[in-house]
């Protein structure tokens, strides 16, 4: 642990993996009380660190956002390497999002993120590849003439349904079913495969 430098307190000024300590505390803060409540300083505290100690890896606020936003991204495009069709494209999106709600609440909150971030870009243009590639790979007799469209559909629907069920908004109506089956269930009212 270096603490050679101090910025006026007792506290240390670098620990360990700082930017790791911060982005985790302030994914914690996120879960619990959403993205309004993130503050450099608050997490500085939490962190045991001096309050200017964050800046020197996020900036600000904002650029503490994109970094979570980025590794959200990255971490979506990681769920679904490998997906087997678009199905399982859905379901692993929507797992995503339940193991992962702090970062999808930010992910999708434009307002709060630096959009010129090429860690930002790279992340979600990768994410975006994979979710096109399953679409893509669905005969048009199955998604329609329109791939975009057919995309926006399938995003919708599964952006939809995670943001529904980790805002709780489904309690009691999926209760004590498994969410990647209801998930399943739902793409087959949407996509269905060409008959024969």
């Amino acid at each position: 642990m270096d603490t050679a430098k101090t910025s006026g307190s007792a506290r240390p000024y670098h620990h360990g993996d700082l930017r790791r300590a911060i982005l985790g505390a302030a994914l914690d803060v996120i879960a619990a009380e959403g993205p309004a409540a993130v503050s450099l300083r608050d997490l500085a505290r939490r962190a045991g660190v001096s309050h200017a100690a964050p800046a020197h890896h996020f900036k600000d606020r904002v650029g503490l956002l994109t970094a979570i936003a980025a590794e959200g991204f990255g971490l979506l495009a990681t769920a679904l390497d490998d997906a087997e069709d678009l199905r399982d494209a859905g379901v692993r999106y929507v797992r995503f999002a339940r193991e992962h709600p702090a970062h999808f609440q930010v992910m999708f909150a434009p307002e709060l993120l630096r959009a010129n971030d090429l860690e930002l870009a790279t992340a979600r243009t990768l994410a975006g590849a994979r979710l096109r590639a399953a679409v893509s790979a669905i005969p048009s007799e199955g998604r329609g003439p329109d791939a975009r469209l057919a995309g926006i559909a399938a995003w919708s629907l599964a952006h939809g349904f995670a943001t529904l069920l980790i805002s709780h908004n489904l309690d009691g109506q999926v209760d004590g079913q498994d969410a990647d089956e209801v998930f399943h269930a739902l793409t087959g009212m949407l996509f269905r495969s060409p008959q024969p």
